[in-house]
């Protein structure tokens, strides 16, 4: 009877010098140590752990796909700059509540006024207003929910739209301002408080539309408490909220209409663009 021949050495496929024992268990190539990667079941050789990668088309998908509310973050980090740039410049403002009391040099810069704005058509506090804050509780309040609602509406409608809607909803708040500003007011007013209140409106109008309760939600009660304090609290904008809430839910109606009635793709882009753009002529044919 002859005997089995005992197995011939291997060498490694990346060191020939070095003889092994072991082999893919993918393609089945002898490796050393060095050349064997851990999987789920056996052990790759380094080829086999570079031919099961994503193509970069596929890896950058991957990327992307972790970003759903990169346009959250970007607002965010605007207002917390502004807040930062104008607590350089006065330090008070950092100890401030919901507004009033002194206004600093780079508040007014930023702050929506219908007297300033009539004697200097400086148009672009329409905008700027919006990301101008007076004391860490009126920033942390107005980010804290910017962040909740980001993660549930830029991840449906993604950050182009979503970014749309927030400005659209920013204008929308500057234009309340001015509607219900007083002839002789002189108060300076800012925040992101209308787009915020612009985005809550338009998830609290999504809801309704597919038939739920938004009382048994919490934007709903959200909605419904920010709304009481806006009228309770001295030194709240109540323009600036309703108009937040007026254009939000406009943009809200088309851009999240639901599945049973969609709309053409072109609306939801078409929607907040001419919202913010009604909003800025209500606003300067307010102004005069």
């Amino acid at each position: 009877m002859s005997l089995p021949q005992p197995p011939s050495s291997a060498h490694c496929y990346r060191h020939p010098d070095r003889e092994t024992g072991r082999r893919c268990t993918r393609c089945g190539k002898p490796a050393c140590s060095d050349c064997l990667v851990q999987a789920a079941v056996g052990s790759h050789c380094l080829d086999c752990i570079k031919a099961a990668q994503p193509d970069l088309k596929t890896r950058v998908k991957y990327a992307t796909a972790k970003q759903h509310t990169l346009a959250t973050y970007v607002l965010m980090a605007i207002n917390f700059a502004v807040f930062v740039w104008i607590s350089a410049g006065d330090t008070s403002t950092l100890g401030g509540g919901l507004g009033g009391g002194q206004v600093s040099e780079r508040q007014f810069e930023l702050g929506l006024n219908r007297l300033q704005l009539h004697a200097t058509h400086e148009w672009y506090r329409l905008l700027t207003s919006g990301f101008l804050h007076f004391g860490v509780l009126h920033i942390a309040l107005n980010m804290y929910i910017l962040y909740a609602l980001g993660q549930m509406l830029e991840r449906t409608l993604g950050p182009v739209k979503f970014a749309l809607m927030y400005f659209a909803a920013l204008l929308g708040g500057s234009a309340g301002v001015l509607l219900l500003a007083g002839s002789n007011d002189r108060a300076i007013t800012g925040g992101a408080s209308g787009a915020v209140f612009g985005l809550l409106a338009a998830a609290a109008i999504a809801m309704h539309r597919e038939g739920i309760n938004i009382m048994q939600t919490g934007i709903g009660r959200a909605l419904v408490i920010n709304l009481v304090f806006t009228f309770v609290i001295p030194g709240i904008s109540i323009g600036g909220h309703l108009g937040g809430i007026v254009t939000g839910a406009a943009c809200g109606a088309v851009m999240l209409a639901p599945k049973w009635k969609p709309v053409p793709n072109w609306a939801r882009f078409a929607t907040p663009v001419a919202v913010g753009i009604l909003a800025v002529v209500i606003s300067v044919v307010r102004v005069g």
